[in-house]
């Protein structure tokens, strides 16, 4: 899982992300994984539909007359994004770096896990989808990002 175990995890090892709530990120992305292309697609263009000026955050999408739908370097974004909550030992420095050069902050990270959480409740089978299962892919999304926001800390200039 992103951040959940290894040398990248949040808080210097005091993430809370229990091996339950890993075995229910695990299966239901046994199921997504085979499709993760258009459901990272899916994930971009809820967030898209819920706050359209997110797509300025993106340098590639500024001033593109590709529909975001048809849009192969969303596509290709969209899918990594999607892959990269459930990995393991992540890169954040560049991950941060970018979403502070490129202006992401707090209220576009809500939307992204609305959008996440949404997402992945239609991708997976209704029987699947629970209190507990929404509960673990939150947990992932979250300490993901506090992994990413610690690299979007600028740097004190002495």
């Amino acid at each position: 899982m992103a951040l959940l175990k290894g040398s990248n995890s949040v808080s210097g090892g005091a993430a809370s992300f229990s091996e339950e709530q890993e075995a229910l990120v695990l299966q239901s992305w046994a199921i997504m994984k085979k499709d993760s292309a258009n459901i990272g697609l899916r994930f971009f263009l809820k967030i898209f539909e819920v706050a359209p000026s997110a797509t300025q955050l993106f340098p590639f999408l500024r001033n593109s007359d590709v529909p975001l739908d048809k849009n192969p370097r969303l596509k290709t974004h969209a899918m990594s994004v999607l892959v990269m909550v459930t990995v393991r030992d992540t890169t954040l420095e560049r991950l941060g770096a970018t979403h502070l050069k490129d202006g992401v902050g707090v209220a576009q990270f809500e939307v992204a896990r609305f959008a996440l959480l949404e997402t992945i409740k239609e991708a997976v089978p209704a029987d699947m989808w629970s209190p507990a299962m929404k509960g673990a892919w939150g947990e992932a999304f979250d300490q993901m990002v506090d992994a990413i926001k610690q690299e979007m800390k600028p740097i004190a200039c002495y």
